[in-house]
């Protein structure tokens, strides 16, 4: 196998993965991520025992012990962008032998699921829901670099979007983890999440900046492919799930639904929403 290089896997001088700042002992195969930094602590709280806290820019890290099985928690900010750096460092700390920088010959493949906020597209999703990505659509430029394959049904989805936006690049669209779907996900919201890359006019909304496209909520909320219709955005899960299928390892979005961007709501108890979402998901990891 081939080495990888100091400037390709950068290791910082007390051992630990470049941004993340951690060492391979330091996190669990399960890892719950979150946005929001401050959002980790709302998680860990919960935890019987914390044993590892690591600190590093946006990039917050609890690993303990819930109800005996170890979980690690970890934030990433927000956009596509870190999730390629985290998706990465992670799979390197589990699958890269440090030492030699050669890849390990036996792959270990993590369970990772997004506890994040999201809002709905259709009026039918209501705030306060719980919303799975069964499929993330991703409207950022991340897959440009990468070579990721996708079935004829995912091409002729992305295909019609482009066709709908009327943008010069093609999204992508990936499923999530069936098993973590089926496992945790149960009786939530099944949904096919828009990853788009930007929080104002990506998402429809218009401050000082302006928007090129006045209809692109309703494009958004009308568009169909089949029985295939996009349920909420956000600005991550779409890269979790191409990196996830690029790197073998399984991935579940979920989405608290704390604004109705149709009806245009916004939940009053939207740190209500998020811990019950937190705590549905720690109980069923």
């Amino acid at each position: 196998m081939a080495v990888i290089p100091e400037s390709e896997l950068i290791i910082n001088k007390n051992g630990t993965v470049y941004h993340l700042n951690l060492l391979p002992e330091h996190i669990s195969d399960t890892i719950i991520t979150v946005g929001d930094p401050d959002r980790v602590a709302m998680v860990s709280r919960y935890f019987d025992e914390i044993e590892i806290e690591v600190a590093k820019r946006e990039f917050i890290t609890h690993t303990g012990y819930y109800k005996g099985k170890r979980l690690t928690v970890i934030s990433t900010g927000m956009g596509t962008d870190n999730i390629d750096i985290l998706m990465n460092e992670l799979d390197a700390l589990v699958n890269i032998d440090f030492q030699s920088r050669e890849p390990n010959e036996e792959k270990i493949k993590l369970k990772i699921v997004r506890v994040g906020t999201s809002g709905s597209l259709q009026e039918s999703i209501p705030l306060g829901s719980h919303v799975a990505s069964h499929y993330g659509v991703g409207l950022d430029s991340l897959m440009e670099f990468y070579p990721l394959e996708q079935t004829a049904d995912e091409q002729s989805i992305t295909k019609t979007l482009k066709e709908q936006l009327g943008v010069g690049f093609t999204p992508y669209c990936v499923p999530g983890s069936k098993e973590l779907i089926d496992k945790i996900a149960f009786d939530m919201v099944p949904g096919n999440t828009l990853t788009c890359p930007g929080f104002y006019a990506p998402q429809g909304r218009v401050l000082r900046g302006g928007l090129r496209n006045q209809n692109l909520l309703q494009v958004y909320q009308n568009f169909k492919v089949c029985d295939f219709q996009l349920t909420n955005f956000e600005m991550e899960t779409a890269g979790y799930y191409a990196m996830g299928r690029l790197l073998g390892h399984e991935m579940l979005s979920l989405n608290a639904i704390v604004a109705n961007r149709i009806t245009q709501e916004f939940a009053k108890n939207a740190e209500e929403v998020v811990d019950s979402l937190i705590r549905k998901t720690l109980d069923r990891i």
